[in-house]
């Protein structure tokens, strides 16, 4: 019998949901969801179609005591919702600098959900970040309102590959100072 890990990472309570550790238990709905092509056109790193066993790898890198990126649930059930609404991740690239990341589920789509486990994140704060950056693809002018309304400030334009798409993505960097 497989047990989860425990990971040293925090609890986030926002008003509708919690920010809580991955469980191997997410896997169904991790792979239900992330196999909407929609959404993975909408992320770097979500290749389409998602292959056998892409989302065991990615609970297990996230329940690694050696991770460079905290990863949270948006879990839903306090407030009579959806175990899984989505993912959010901090990713640490370099002492006091993190970068955001987060997709939501398609039934979750234009709900706020988005915003608010973003601000829930900075408020929190658990890396102890002094600059939080996260950058968005630009035909998803959704997400870059989700970073401007809480508080990111455009830095300028870039350019990331998309697995899904195989093909680089014109994207729009922010960042948010923390100090």
């Amino acid at each position: 019998m497989m047990h989860d890990t425990i990971v040293n990472q925090p609890v986030i309570e926002s008003q509708r949901f919690d920010l809580r550790s991955l469980r191997r238990s997410d896997q169904g709905l991790i792979d239900h969801y992330a196999s909407d092509r929609q959404l993975a056109r909408m992320t770097s790193v979500i290749p389409h179609p998602l292959p056998p066993g892409a989302t065991d790898a990615f609970i297990a890198r996230s329940l690694n005591a050696q991770r460079i990126a905290d990863v949270w649930a948006m879990d839903g059930t306090k407030d009579n919702a959806a175990e899984l609404m989505g993912i959010i991740s901090l990713d640490r690239i370099d002492d006091g600098k993190s970068e955001i990341g987060y997709w939501v589920a398609p039934p979750y789509w234009n709900t706020g959900i988005a915003s608010e486990a973003v601000r829930a994140l900075i408020a929190k704060n658990p890396l102890q970040s002094k600059t939080m950056y996260a950058s968005v693809f630009q035909d998803n002018p959704a997400s870059a309102r989700v970073l401007t309304n809480s508080g990111f400030q455009y830095l300028g334009d870039a350019e990331t590959f998309s697995v899904a798409r195989n093909a680089p993505v014109p994207t729009w960097t922010y960042s948010l100072k923390l100090d």
